[in-house]
């Protein structure tokens, strides 16, 4: 005796059979539906293996690469940051200096110092991207062998690099007072 809650169990149960039925393809082969579904998750399967084996797609490597020249260049032109510290480092040598001091500790105190502070900043984000760009160019060692990167990757990391090695030689300079250092107070 079959009650309404066992109708939609009897059909889902004649779908079934009929879903596992032999099929006739144009050619005139036969062969079971189900054996068609199994090949298909076999293809995926496949399909997915091959992906994992080709590797990674070198993505995070690029853009480190783009990172580091950003910050190269970056620390070349100037940035927000070293801005307002040098800003913040006027405003204090303003407060500390007193109107009795001399004009070279004036001069020291309000623009010296806050040339420094600018130097260090610009010194930082060089000093990044020499290290990110580092970081780039030695990362196939300890990736996948046999896989190698793109050149493209390697030239601007190598661009990073230059630029990150050039900022860092600036910001020396300017901070030691060889490039563009205060001048006299006569």
């Amino acid at each position: 005796m079959e009650t309404k809650t066992d109708e939609p169990a009897a059909e889902d149960a004649r779908t079934e059979e009929a879903a596992t039925a032999e099929t006739v393809t144009e050619d005139g082969a036969t062969r079971a539906a189900a054996t068609e579904d199994a090949s298909g998750a076999d293809a995926d399967a496949a399909a997915k293996t091959d992906a994992e084996a080709a590797g990674p797609s070198g993505v995070g490597q690029g853009a480190g690469a783009v990172v580091s020249v950003a910050l190269g260049i970056v620390s070349l032109t100037g940035n927000w940051v070293g801005t307002v510290a040098a800003a913040r480092e006027t405003l204090v040598g303003q407060l500390r200096t007193s109107s009795t001091a001399s004009v070279s500790q004036q001069i020291k105190e309000v623009y010296g110092d806050a040339w420094h502070t600018t130097a260090l900043w610009a010194g930082l984000f060089a000093l990044v991207a020499l290290v990110t760009g580092a970081v780039v160019l030695v990362r196939p060692a300890f990736g996948a062998p046999g896989r190698p990167q793109a050149p493209w990757i390697k030239s601007v990391a190598w661009a990073g690099v230059a630029l990150g090695v050039i900022g860092l030689l600036l910001a020396v300079l300017k901070y030691s007072d060889v490039l563009l250092g205060l001048p006299p107070a006569s």
